[in-house]
């Protein structure tokens, strides 16, 4: 069970080698259920580089398969087709390619509330420690796994568990190349949002393993700033996380590169310029043309769907560019979502308060723990305070909403 969600939803790198986009979208195909009624466009061979790409002011139409002129007809197409095109372009333009969990073996041991994960591949080793919090009564409980800082109290209060890593010992926020990650990867060109997934990945491996107290099969990711970036990332590449809550994750999480709404601008340019080590290599031939990206961050969000997202932007977050985030990346993923009939999976959080205040934890509960205990709750995240969605950003919308 561990195994076969993670490798359906695109970890598909070797851990030896990096396979080629043609041979990485075969292996999408063949794990992938088919319908006797779909049949799936041919993604190029290779990869189109940016100047191969067409300049789109616009958020891209996600229905628009990546050869420009086919476009996608069902949710079964999809989900069979689309979907693992996206993964596989978001890996080759942004992310670098995530390593075959197929070729790790993971165990752990536990000592009291100290949970110790071993992953061993291509002959080397290397853990990853986290910190089980459990809420008071008898579980099994849901769980949260946050990275960077979290208001525990608020989530053992609901009955939530909280296990945390040091996301910095997994891989070092730096072009150090240090940190577990590398100690089995180095020398893959694999961005470290990519890693700290990894990290999130492999610590719910070893709560399957040993940690009975915890349903993991009702586990959600968070993190805030970059690591929102990464909680973005680990929801997007691991099927078993049935909630990802992003937290004021900006440019390269769920804030759009097209769009910069908010004053002080955080963008692709400055964001690669002051950490470049977020992404792969590649992404930098979209510097100053981030309108040739095939993808944008409504993108990312709507590939994870039908599984739940919770997106939160404090109201006066500007660098990350909380008012994109909500009027344009929020109702452009929403449109998918709809389509998909799921769209109350998808929710957006705008809090007061700035970047990563801690009372944002505290105002997705209510969301999460309608996806992971079954509750109600009279809450609207479809609500955009006093910001309107901004439609013009995503005029293929109307023509989707029809469709349904």
């Amino acid at each position: 069970m561990r195994f076969e969600l993670t490798v359906v939803t695109g970890l598909l790198a070797t851990a030896h080698s990096v396979p080629t986009p043609a041979r990485m979208y075969e292996r999408i195909m063949d794990l992938l259920p088919r319908q006797g009624n779909v049949t799936c466009p041919t993604t190029p061979n290779p990869m189109p580089s940016a100047a191969d790409l067409a300049s789109v002011k616009t958020m891209p139409d996600p229905m628009l398969y990546l050869d420009g002129k086919t476009r996608v007809k069902s949710q079964d197409e999809w989900y069979q087709c689309r979907q693992p095109e996206i993964l596989k372009l978001l890996q080759e333009y942004q992310y670098g390619y995530y390593p075959d969990h197929s070729k790790e073996i993971v165990s752990a041991t536990r000592s009291g509330n100290n949970l110790v994960v071993t992953v061993a591949a291509g002959g080397k080793s290397t853990t990853i420690s986290a910190s089980i919090n459990l809420p008071s009564g008898s579980g099994p409980f849901p769980v949260i796994i946050a990275i960077g800082g979290i208001d525990n109290n608020v989530y053992l209060k609901a009955g939530i568990a909280v296990v945390t890593f040091d996301y910095g010992k997994v891989a070092a926020d730096s072009n150090s190349k240090t940190g577990s990650f590398w100690t089995l990867y180095n020398g893959q060109d694999i961005g470290v949002l990519t890693a700290w997934a990894w990290g999130f990945h492999r610590v719910l491996d070893g709560i399957e393993l040993k940690v009975p107290e915890i349903d993991a099969t009702k586990s959600g990711v968070t993190g805030c700033s970059r690591l929102g970036k990464a909680a973005l990332a680990a929801g997007l590449f691991d099927k078993r996380i049935a909630v990802t809550m992003p937290m004021c994750s900006g440019v390269q999480g769920a804030g759009p590169y097209r769009y910069s709404l908010s004053g002080q601008g955080e963008n692709l340019e400055n964001s690669k310029q002051g950490a470049g080590w977020w992404t792969c290599s590649r992404i930098s031939q979209f510097l100053n043309k981030a309108t040739q990206l095939p993808y944008d961050a409504h993108t990312i969000v709507a590939a994870i769907a039908p599984r739940a997202v919770i997106l939160e932007q404090g109201a006066s977050d500007q660098f990350t560019d909380s008012k994109g985030t909500a009027t344009v990346t929020f109702p452009a993923a929403k449109a998918v979502y709809n389509w998909l009939s799921a769209g109350e999976k998808l929710g957006m959080s705008i809090p007061s308060g700035g970047h990563c205040a801690t009372n944002g934890y505290g105002d997705v509960l209510p969301f999460v723990q309608k996806v992971l205990q079954g509750k109600t709750t009279t809450r609207n995240y479809d609500d955009l305070g006093s910001w309107q969605p901004m439609p013009t950003a995503y005029p293929w919308a109307a023509d989707l909403a029809k469709s349904q």
